[in-house]
């Protein structure tokens, strides 16, 4: 027997990331409609993939918000893992960027093991993404305030709104700026200022995915650009860099 280890690190809180392996609702949101669990030992676990084939088991051990053990394998006969016939245990450590999630499928050989490789890859991705998206459902509120701050000429006020969106070690990097620290950033803000037109906004949606933004914007005269923000596990803004659109 062998077995498969893969992890991820997920922009959010380990409470927040633990929450869906305890509410079915969440459970099927990175697995598929129709997927439930039923988090205490012994409950039922169904997994219902978007094409349609099951996979079933039950839970071992759930140590909120910690750990959790379940048997895993399909429900289509004629696949190389029968239900329950298998083991993953997932165990969520807390770290600087959020919570880091190392799954461990076992109790499988070693040709079965290396099938899934991939497939584990890509479900903690769908995890990842799901989990950020639900910790941090405020993004584009968060970017928006980022920008109005851009705007505001009180320098007390300036700051205020950034530290509201920011983290305490924020960075800051574009062509003319490389800088760090909050009172940096303000700092720069208000030489900026002196150089650019007022009226910066949000153009269009963001892009989220996984603790990173995406957020096109543009400045009353015309000008435009793109920002690429990273967050913490708090959803506030932790590193930031700005791209000019080449003019025409």
């Amino acid at each position: 027997m062998t077995e498969v280890r893969t992890e991820v690190v997920i922009c959010a809180r380990r409470d927040s990331v633990f929450r869906f392996f305890t509410d079915t609702e969440r459970f099927s949101r990175w697995w598929g409609e129709g997927s439930r669990i039923d988090p205490r030992p012994g409950g039922a676990v169904l997994i219902r993939y978007p094409g349609g084939d099951t996979a079933s088991g039950s839970v071992v051990a759930i140590e909120p918000p910690e750990r959790i053990v379940f048997t895993y394998g399909y429900d289509t006969p004629g696949k190389p893992i029968p239900p329950g016939g298998s083991r993953v245990t997932v165990t969520l450590h807390a770290v600087a960027d959020g919570t880091r999630v190392v799954l461990v499928h076992d109790q499988i050989v070693a040709d079965v093991a290396r099938t899934h490789v991939a497939g584990w890859r890509y479900q903690l991705a769908t995890f990842a993404k799901v989990a950020s998206a639900d910790a941090h459902p405020d993004v584009a509120a968060r970017i928006d305030a980022w920008f109005a701050a851009w705007d505001e000429k009180d320098a007390g006020r300036r700051r205020a709104a950034l530290a509201a969106v920011v983290a305490d070690g924020i960075t800051f990097r574009n062509d003319y700026a490389c800088v760090a620290g909050l009172d940096d950033l303000s700092d720069h803000i208000a030489a900026a200022q002196i150089h650019l037109p007022a009226g910066i906004a949000r153009d269009g949606a963001v892009a989220f995915c996984q603790g990173t933004v995406l957020a096109r914007w543009r400045l009353a005269n015309g000008m435009s650009g793109t920002n690429v923000f990273d967050l913490d596990a708090d959803g506030r803004i932790a590193r930031a860099i700005g791209f000019w659109n080449a003019p025409g």
